[in-house]
């Protein structure tokens, strides 16, 4: 018995198809490499944000055992002692 050859039928895209798919898709690429770096940065600004306001708060309980619970004007550096009554408004 002979055996039949099947023969498979490739479609094709056009060129210019083509290259405009895989232009499409190293668009994407480079797009989701650029998120990733971003996202790295953001994670490290981040963890920079952290330790800025753990020295924040260090300087203010430095402050506050030095002069007490006060508002401060960044302005000029002047400022006013809290009055307990605001305290307890505040809790």
């Amino acid at each position: 018995m002979a055996k039949k050859k099947i023969e498979k039928v490739v479609n094709k895209l056009e060129e210019q198809e083509l290259e405009s798919v895989l232009k499409s898709q190293d668009s994407i690429g480079r797009t989701v490499q650029q998120i990733g770096m971003l996202e790295s940065d953001k994670h490290e600004l981040l963890h920079t944000l952290a330790s800025l306001r753990t020295e924040q708060e260090k300087i203010k309980g430095e402050l506050e055992e030095k002069y007490g619970s006060i508002n401060i004007n960044l302005n000029d550096g002047s400022f006013e002692e809290i009055k307990a009554d605001k305290q307890e408004e505040e809790k």
